[in-house]
Order: structure tokens, then C-alpha cells, then sequence
């Protein structure tokens, strides 16, 4: 009796057996390793050679990323790669330090807040209520990995800028730890649209607001009432107009982004009769663009997602929760006369090319990241599409040599050779392919 057809049904079962006892073993049962989810009923983001590093919900969240950012464009300030590539080996059991510089209205009090509760750790920070600050230790040890108000406090000052903190925070830390190997600071900050920040400012300072025990250190010392003069008499400049504010020269809302980013030593510090207003300028303009771009990270208020993204991909940390991005703020509800818009640009001239440089840079990045990051999952998946084709050929039966069959007829003959790949040629990485539209 011929059992022939008997084999070809076996044949198939054997098959999907063997595929099913291979994935078993990449993906036992609760591993996160691989992960189905359903989209009525489609399968999204199977995985046979996910990274375990790889949190599956950051994957799906990162679909959702707003698409706010045009078309990938020619940047006008000729960024290289290396100035696109931000990834970081923060090293959080070691002695890595991320210090946050927090400018004034630009959305750093909510962000502050994320690095303190919204980051998943080894060991979560510690936050009790009714306290302003977090304990945030780095794993089995008494150091503190983050530098910034909601964990170390206003230790180098109010509002501490880059050449306080440059200067400051590595005394305060080897002040508060015993230990004194040498720790590599990652410097971070949040950055606004100028027009927007310079609002925001007037509305807080309307109501109370003076940050009058800022420091502004600058070459060891602060600077003297006649180098900055305040802009009001009395405790604070409660209900101040706009038109007063924006009429004081000497009101630190003006250009406060440059000025907080840029290394004031450079120009003097606050005494402005050490060079023309011109030269000074420009150096402080340069400094802020050289300073911003080495740091490990920025972010931009109006970009709250893409924000998300890039500090999750540049210190390999994952966030809990997504970012929200609210323009609904008191910067917003302020009706603006052409005029009195083109008033503030010109008072924070400089912040406004820090923000289009800042801006082209952080989009930049996004673009670059993502467009790498999906040239990797495409990798992937040609590499598990190619497991799979092993799989499936390994478990395939090889038909019985009939007499007289030799090679003749070469591949037409019906012969195989188990272990060539005559059926199932090399997949070749053309990269050139890949590339992402923006």
C-alpha cells in the first residue's frame, strides 16, 4: 500500500512543530523579549531578536510621536554627524552625574519633576510628600546621580546658569560625598521660543516673582548694584504693564537664554564697560550656540514628545509616563499687537537666533535618531525573517535520490544539496534603500 500521501500530511505538521519548538526557545513563556499586540485583528512588532533592553510599550509609544517637524530639509548651520549623535554611556552605578540648568519659564519646573518621578530606575527616587526635594541615589550606594532643584536643591543658587554651575558643582559634590573619583557631568537643559519665555517672565514677576537672591556669580565674586541695577523699589514689581517691563535696560528677561547658556567670563562678566556692546554681543551669542550644542542633551518646550524621545535615546533611560504638550499657557493668552511682538524679538535679538540655531539642531537629531532607529528594526527583521527561512528549510524533507537522476538537467533535475542555499540566497544590507522620509 503506497503511504505517500500519509507523508505530505505530515510533512507540513512536522514543519510548523519545529518553528513553534524554535520560537519556545527564543521566547519562553513571560519573557518580554518578544511581544504580539493586536490591532483588531493585525499583529504589530513580533519580535524573535528584540534587545532585552527594549521596553515593547516605549516601541509602541514612540509610533505615536507627534508629527510636528517638516520635511527633512538642508540645515542652514552645516551640523556634522557627530553633532547629530547624541547617545551617552551614562553610567548611573558609577560616578555619572546629569546636572539640569534650569532657565526661567521655559518649562523646566514639569521637566525637573520628571527626572525626580517619572523615570523607571533600579532604584526609584525618593520622594516624599509634603517635600520639595527627592533623595535620588544612585543603586546600593549614598551618591546622588542628578544635580538639579527637586534633588540637590538651589545648592550653586537661584537659577544657577552655565557659569555658575561649570564652576560650582563639582565643589558642592565632593562636598556632599566622601568619594573623589572623577565624575563625568552631563549638562542639560530645557530651552523656549523667546517671545513666548519673555511672556511667561513679565506674567510671573506681575504677580510676585524676583528671583532676587539669585547669585550671579561670575570669576568668584557677584556682581556690584551699580554693574546690575534692579528695574524696581521695594520688595518686588508686582503689577508691572508690559510697556514697563519691556522699558527697563536693564531687566534680565532680555536675552536670558544666551545669557545663562554662554560663559560670561569671557565678556567680563556683568561689567559691560569691559568691551563695545557689539563684541560682547557676539562672543556671548557664540559661547551660548558652543555650549548648547556640546551638551549631552537639550530639549524644547514646544516639543514635548520629541523632547521625551531624544532624552530616553541619549542617556538609554525610559520614562514611565509620555510627556503632554500643553499650549494652553498665560504666554499664549496674551493678545499681541504687531508692534509690540516685534518690540520683545528685537529686545531678545540674540535669544532668537539661539532659538532658530537650537531649534534646526534639535530637529536635526530627532531626524537622524529616528531614521537610525528604523534602519535597526528593518535590520531585525530581515534578520528574523531570515531565522525563520532557516527554520522552515532545516524542517523541510529532502526527496529520495531516484536512479539514473544524476545531475542532469542541473537545477531542473530535481536534485538538492542539503546545506546549499540555492532557494533561499543571502539577503545583501543595502542601506542606501533605507533611508527615511522626513
Amino acid at each position: 500500500m503506497d503511504d505517500r500521501p500519509s507523508k505530505l500530511i505530515l510533512v507540513p505538521i512536522l514543519a510548523v512543530l519545529f518553528v513553534m519548538i524554535g520560537y519556545q526557545y527564543i521566547c519562553p513563556a513571560g519573557s518580554n523579549s518578544c511581544h504580539f499586540k493586536t490591532d483588531g485583528e493585525k499583529l504589530k512588532g513580533v519580535s524573535l531578536l528584540s534587545s532585552p533592553d527594549q521596553d515593547n510599550d516605549d516601541f509602541y509609544r514612540d509610533q505615536d510621536l507627534e508629527d510636528d517637524s517638516p520635511a527633512r530639509l538642508p540645515s542652514k548651520f552645516n551640523f556634522t554627524d557627530r553633532d547629530l549623535d547624541r547617545h551617552v554611556e551614562f553610567n548611573m552605578k558609577g560616578d555619572d552625574v546629569i546636572v539640569f540648568l534650569h532657565i526661567q519659564k521655559t518649562g523646566g519646573t514639569t521637566f525637573g519633576r520628571h527626572l525626580v518621578r517619572n523615570i523607571r530606575l533600579e532604584q526609584p527616587c525618593d520622594c516624599k510628600p509634603g517635600q520639595k526635594k527627592c533623595t535620588c541615589h544612585r543603586p546600593g550606594k549614598e551618591e546622588s546621580w542628578l544635580f538639579s532643584r527637586f534633588s540637590t536643591g538651589w545648592s550653586c543658587g537661584l537659577h544657577a546658569d552655565w557659569t555658575e554651575l561649570t564652576n560650582c558643582v563639582p565643589v558642592i559634590m565632593d562636598k556632599k560625598e566622601a568619594q573623589r573619583n572623577k565624575r563625568n557631568f552631563y549638562y542639560i537643559t530645557m530651552l523656549r521660543d523667546p517671545v513666548s519665555r519673555y511672556l511667561s517672565e513679565w506674567k510671573h514677576v506681575q504677580r510676585g516673582a524676583t528671583w532676587k537672591t539669585a547669585l550671579h556669580m561670575c570669576d568668584g565674586r557677584s556682581p556690584t548694584q551699580d554693574e546690575l541695577p534692579t528695574c524696581y523699589s521695594g520688595d518686588d514689581w508686582s503689577g508691572v504693564t508690559l510697556t514697563e517691563f519691556m522699558n527697563c535696560p536693564f531687566n534680565l528677561a532680555n536675552n536670558r537664554q544666551v545669557r545663562m547658556l554662554a560663559d560670561l567670563s569671557l565678556v567680563g562678566c556683568y561689567n559691560l564697560s569691559s568691551m563695545n556692546e557689539s563684541q560682547r554681543n557676539h562672543i556671548l551669542l557664540s559661547s551660548a550656540m558652543s555650549n548648547l550644542k556640546n551638551m549631552a542633551f537639550y530639549g524644547l518646550t514646544e516639543f514635548q514628545r520629541k523632547t521625551q524621545y531624544m532624552f530616553e535615546r541619549t542617556f538609554s533611560l525610559r520614562f514611565i509616563s509620555a510627556f503632554t504638550q500643553i499650549n494652553s499657557t498665560r504666554a499664549a493668552n496674551v493678545d499681541l499687537s504687531d508692534p509690540v511682538r516685534r518690540r520683545i524679538e528685537e529686545l531678545n535679538f540674540l535669544d532668537v537666533q539661539l532659538y532658530e540655531y537650537a531649534k534646526d539642531l534639535f530637529l536635526q537629531r530627532f531626524q537622524f535618531t529616528r531614521q537610525r532607529e528604523h534602519q535597526e528594526v528593518r535590520l531585525k527583521r530581515r534578520e528574523e525573517r531570515r531565522w525563520l527561512r532557516e527554520q522552515r528549510e532545516q524542517a523541510r524533507p529532502w526527496p529520495p535520490k531516484h536512479r539514473g537522476s544524476g545531475n542532469r538537467g542541473g537545477r531542473g533535475g530535481g536534485r538538492f544539496e542539503k546545506g546549499t542555499d540555492g532557494d533561499f540566497p543571502t539577503t545583501t544590507e543595502d542601506y542606501a534603500s533605507q533611508v527615511a522620509r522626513w
